[in-house]
Order: C-alpha cells, then sequence, then structure tokens
C-alpha cells in the first residue's frame, strides 16, 4: 500500500481541485448521485457505528455494486453468502447477520476505516484509493476508482482481479469525481477543498 505522505497530499488536492467532469457523462454522474443520496439513511445508520462519513460509504457502495442494497459492500457479491471474491470469505461470521449495514461495518473495519477520526479530502481520496488497491500508478495513470469520467483518466483498467487491459476503458464513474459533483453542489462541504487544505473535517 502506498504511504500518505505529504506529496501525495498534495496530489489528491490538485487533482481534485482542477477535476472537471466530462460534458457527455455528466448525466450518468447525475443519475449515481440519487442513488447515493436515496442510501443516505441507511448510510448513516453505518456512520452511527463506524464513524466512517456517510458520503463516503456511499461512495464505495455506488463502487462496488452500484448502490445495489443486496450485495456486499466488500465487493458487490451477493449478500446471500459471505463474500467469494477478493476479500474472500466476508464477514466471517455471517447468516446471521445477514443485512447489508452489518456487511458494510464489516467492510470498513476490515479496512482500518472504523473509528479514525481524520477524514479530510486528501484522506478520504486516499482512503477511496486503497480500497480498491494502488495498482494503477505502476502503470502510470490515476485510478479510474478515482477520476473516470473526468480529464484525469483516459484509459487502462484492471478488468478482473489481477488482469490489467492497457486499452480496457472504465465505463463508471469515479468516486472523487461523485465527491466533487457533490462538493460543487453543496451536498458536502470541505470549505477548503483547494490547494494547500489541511482541516480534518466536513460537514454535511
Amino acid at each position: 500500500m502506498a504511504k500518505f505522505t505529504p506529496e501525495l497530499q498534495t496530489e489528491y488536492e490538485h487533482l481534485f481541485a482542477s477535476c472537471r467532469i466530462a460534458p457527455e457523462h455528466l448525466n450518468d454522474v447525475l443519475k449515481t448521485l440519487d442513488k447515493i443520496l436515496f442510501g443516505k439513511i441507511r448510510y448513516m445508520a453505518v456512520t452511527a457505528v463506524s464513524e466512517v462519513p456517510w458520503y463516503v460509504i456511499g461512495l464505495l457502495h455506488s463502487m462496488e455494486s452500484g448502490c445495489s442494497f443486496t450485495t456486499h459492500l466488500h465487493n458487490g457479491d451477493p449478500l446471500a453468502a459471505r463474500t467469494f471474491h477478493v476479500p474472500k470469505g466476508r464477514p466471517l461470521i455471517w447468516n446471521p447477520p445477514n443485512d447489508w449495514e452489518s456487511s458494510a461495518y464489516d467492510s470498513l473495519r476490515y479496512q482500518g476505516f472504523v473509528d479514525l477520526k481524520d477524514w479530510s479530502l486528501a484522506r478520504v481520496l486516499y482512503r477511496l484509493e486503497a480500497f480498491n488497491g494502488f495498482g494503477y500508478r505502476q502503470h502510470g495513470i490515476f485510478s479510474p476508482y478515482l477520476w473516470s469520467y473526468s480529464q484525469h483518466y483516459t484509459k487502462g483498467k484492471y478488468v478482473w482481479d489481477g488482469k490489467w487491459d492497457p486499452d480496457a476503458v472504465s465505463r463508471q464513474c469515479g468516486a472523487a469525481v461523485l465527491l466533487k459533483k457533490m462538493v460543487d453542489d453543496g451536498v458536502v462541504a470541505y470549505p477548503g477543498a483547494l490547494p494547500g487544505y489541511r482541516d480534518a473535517g466536513a460537514s454535511a
């Protein structure tokens, strides 16, 4: 895993500040945000026990399963059983419980996100990228998990676990792009969401 460094923090802040949604994808972005906002109450229930901001949970839910509440937050596998893709066999104790909220909490705990206090902008982007993995960096591109549908990403994708295709193009809006639209629309408030931002909090 890449370490969170001042250089990485500056990278995230500059990418976020300059991020622009590709016009041809704007409608898709808006539809995805509607799905996230529809699930806000359920995300907030998980926030209450994990301290992970609701919008971070919503962004992960969108990326992993298109906001479906019938799948595990870990990777989009069906809730009917423990996960069978990476991470495999989660939650360790399952059925019962078998509800989405319990699985979501397990996913956040597995990632080490539970009870963390610093959810500043760069930290959020770092953790979103960490959730999917830093493998794109070895190919010299910014992760589509964050930046797809913006000018920061063109092509190159892991088409399944460990399988790289340099010509594949992500057909899913990146989490950072969604967050950028949330900030621009006032859904999430990062008062200093510009290069040099260092505040530890965000409100919604």
